[in-house]
């Protein structure tokens, strides 16, 4: 097994014999500085010296600038998949569960702007590095695979359309929860609302799913 490289001047010998707290230390502190100012800006000294490590360590660890950001890339997906294929849905009518991840998916984008906007920088760079990604064919399956059951349950029961498919849906609901922060600032500066006002919270977050039901519910029936 290669030696962990040692690390001159580490102020806490402790994180030298726990590679997995440096780790992930060293993805928390690479998340925010990708986030604020994109590959392109990012500086891997500034990573390396708040997480008082070298970049001799990230290197170790991640390989280049590149890789270290993949795998920034790569936790924030990870991280709303495995919240999507944890949600327990199974006991609710397929409307309620369907309203269940929209409210999960505009709870989670609250939480992690973050996210937003290396989803944001990485379109940019048309996801040249995601295509280049390990885990890339396991991160689909969780929202398609939860939703598609819902939308089955709720033919069956003659209750949804059969003329859409899981990542339409999946679309519909990033498209809302999306644009409420990624687009908050000019659409305050031109309307004169803020759209994270925290006595609209509750609102929006049932009007995307409304939005949801009533498109799956629509013309249900009706010739």
């Amino acid at each position: 097994m290669t030696a962990v490289p040692e690390e001159t001047g580490q102020r806490d010998p402790e994180r030298q014999r726990d590679p997995e707290r440096t780790k992930a230390e060293i993805l928390d502190t690479a998340t925010a500085e990708f986030a604020a100012r994109g590959l392109a800006g990012a500086r891997v000294d500034e990573i390396a010296a708040r997480t008082r490590t070298t970049k001799r360590m990230l290197y170790y660890y991640f390989g280049s600038k590149q890789g270290l950001y993949l795998a920034v890339l790569e936790r924030a997906y990870v991280g709303i998949r495995a919240l999507e294929r944890d949600l327990e849905v199974s006991h609710l009518d397929p409307a309620r569960a369907v309203r269940a991840l929209a409210e999960l998916t505009f709870d989670h984008h609250e939480a992690h702007p973050e996210f937003l906007r290396l989803v944001a920088i990485e379109n940019i760079h048309e996801a040249e590095h995601l295509r280049t990604s390990p885990v890339l064919p396991g991160l689909a399956g969780p929202a398609v695979d939860v939703l598609g059951g819902i939308l089955d349950r709720g033919r069956r029961c003659g209750l949804f359309r059969d003329d859409v498919d899981a990542l339409d849906v999946h679309m519909l609901i990033s498209s809302f929860c999306v644009f409420r922060l990624s687009n908050r600032h000019t659409f305050s500066a031109i309307f004169g609302r803020d759209l994270l006002d925290p006595g609209r919270r509750a609102h929006y977050r049932r009007m995307v799913g409304d939005l949801v039901v009533e498109y799956l519910t629509a013309h249900v029936g009706r010739v």
